[in-house]
């Protein structure tokens, strides 16, 4: 399809009317089911990526481990594993359950990406990885490297001069260019991050600190891609990392399912037929959340039920799917502002490559305000002790949503008799790498709403 300009989108909206698309443009809170959804059978069966990528991917990671544990102390003791923790909370279930008004049946779990090491995020999955592959194509073709070789030998000095000849591009609203700018300075590549104006401040710093080249633009997260994009095209040495089209991204954020479901394994939790799991994963551009949900759907079928969060101010991704125009239309051309404090999920237009893959796959996505998105982060503060940025509170209200505007969902699925032994997994996707006097004031935001 060529790109539509803002006359021809509103045309097609026009002759194409979506029941939601008001709401959305009122900011209201919605709950979308994905009548595009498939059997996990038929979607597998029809996927451009398969099970065998993904385990390429876990493959190469494990070559990198050893490597990592070396220049990453603090993955030594899971020997150079990037993996965060699985826990229960149920404190937090109970103050989910008085809001509901109504028990919240199964049981309530946070899979804790906000702690993962690095770079404090569900970038430094999909992010980390494809450095990492960079890395190794660039070794290998230069025959400083075989895949046999014990990967710590990257962590020497005349690896990082070598990789110093090459550098690397990204734009990002803060986390991605976050994991990218770490691992990149640490193997010894030049990298640039260039930042939209949403990005937070002390992340701009950090990266600087890193040794790391920041831009930074007035304009939103599609200008910084744009600029990064550009830098890449200049130059032949220069690898720019394709947030919105990229397989290798992609296909690292899905080696998290295989490991989920080793922790649910450990905490002897089932996922069958008579077992649902509920996953609820917030959404910006869309890599993060569709390489996770991918996953989990190669290893879980039918019985996992995989949901996208995004704040009411950038639903692009909702956008996307909803009306099957994908990246042809961006928030701004329905009159939405794009503008949140979750700086994270701050995207006007959906990655189409994430849109189309995970369109068979998905059960559904929501909105979340901002205001609700501060609550959750004061409620889960005060009943867990865990601190979350904003924009990894959105997946807090799926379990909410489900047994709300969400009940058509349960009952179409044969879902509703099987809810007392489901799993719900929030999805928190940063947080542990915020200063702390950043964190107070927004647990004060939560405080006042």
């Amino acid at each position: 399809m060529n790109k539509m300009n803002g006359l021809e989108i509103q045309t097609w909206l026009k002759n194409n009317p979506f029941p939601l698309l008001e709401k959305l443009k009122s900011f209201d809170e919605v709950f979308w089911v994905n009548p595009n959804m498939v059997s996990a059978k038929q979607a597998i069966e029809t996927s451009p990526l398969t099970a065998a990528d993904i385990k390429d991917a876990e493959e190469r990671l494990k070559r990198f481990a050893p490597y990592l544990a070396v220049v990453f102390p603090e993955t030594k003791a899971a020997n150079g594993l990037i993996e965060s923790p699985l826990v229960k909370i149920p404190s937090m279930q109970q103050k989910v359950t008085d809001n509901l008004n109504q028990p919240l049946l199964g049981e309530l779990l946070l899979k804790c990406d906000s702690h993962l090491p690095i770079s404090g995020s569900i970038k430094a999955r999909g992010g980390i990885y494809e450095i990492l592959k960079h890395a190794e194509d660039l070794a290998l073709s230069h025959h400083m490297l075989t895949i046999q070789d014990d990967y710590s030998i990257l962590a020497d000095e005349k690896f990082r001069s070598f990789f110093s000849q090459y550098s690397i591009a990204v734009g990002s609203t803060g986390n991605l260019g976050l994991s990218i700018g770490i691992i990149s300075a640490k193997l010894g590549f030049k990298v640039t991050v260039h930042m939209s104006a949403d990005a937070k401040q002390w992340k701009k710093d950090l990266l600087r600190s890193k040794n790391v080249q920041v831009m930074e633009y007035k304009a939103d997260y599609s200008k910084a891609v744009e600029q990064g994009r550009i830098q890449a095209a200049a130059d032949p040495r220069c690898y720019f990392v394709d947030d919105e089209n990229s397989h290798d991204l992609f296909l690292g954020y899905a080696v998290a399912a295989s490991r989920l479901k080793k922790q649910l394994d450990e905490l002897e939790i089932q996922v069958d037929e008579h077992h649902p799991l509920f996953v609820y994963l917030p959404c910006g551009v869309g890599g993060g959340p569709g390489g996770v949900a991918f996953g989990l759907k190669q290893l879980f079928k039918d019985n996992v039920h995989c949901f996208f969060a995004e704040p009411t101010h950038s639903p692009c991704m909702l956008l996307g799917l909803m009306t099957g125009l994908h990246d042809q239309i961006s928030v701004q051309d329905i009159g939405i502002d794009n503008l949140t404090d979750a700086d994270g999920l701050a995207v006007g237009r959906p990655s189409g490559f994430v849109g189309k893959i995970i369109e068979p796959f998905l059960s559904g996505s929501y909105t979340i305000s901002d205001e609700h998105l501060y609550k959750h982060l004061k409620d889960l503060v005060d009943t867990e002790d865990i601190y979350l940025e904003p924009s990894a509170l959105a997946g807090m209200m799926g379990p909410m949503f489900l047994y709300g505007k969400g009940m058509n969902y349960l009952e179409k699925h044969d879902l509703s008799k099987k809810m007392s032994h489901a799993a719900h997994i929030i999805w928190a996707t940063g947080g542990s790498m915020v200063p702390e006097e950043m964190m107070v004031e927004y647990y004060l935001k939560g405080s006042n709403k």
